[in-house]
C-alpha cells in the first residue's frame, strides 16, 4: 500500500508541474527541480492520505465497539432496577 501510494503521488505531482506548464505556454521540462519537488510533495501527500485512512478505520472500528458496549449495556443489563 505505501508504495502504491507513493507512486500515485509522484505522478499526480509530476501531472500538476507539467500541466502547469502546459497552461503557460512553456516548455513542459523548464525547471527539472519544480518537477521533482511536486513528485516529493505528491508523493508525501499521497502517503499521509493513507496514513490518516488507516487510522481513521482504526478509530471507527474503536467508536462501534464502544457503542456496542454501551447499548448492550444499556437494554441487556436491566437487572440492576
Amino acid at each position: 500500500m505505501p508504495a502504491t501510494a507513493t507512486v500515485i503521488g509522484a505522478f499526480l505531482g509530476l501531472g500538476t508541474q507539467m500541466y502547469s506548464n502546459a497552461l503557460r505556454r512553456l516548455p513542459y521540462m523548464r525547471h527539472p527541480w519544480e518537477h521533482v519537488l511536486g513528485m516529493g510533495l505528491g508523493a508525501l501527500f499521497a502517503n499521509q492520505l493513507a496514513n490518516w485512512d488507516a487510522r481513521l478505520k482504526e478509530d471507527l472500528e474503536k467508536m462501534i465497539e464502544k457503542a456496542k458496549a454501551a447499548n448492550e449495556l444499556r437494554y441487556f443489563d436491566v437487572d440492576d432496577e
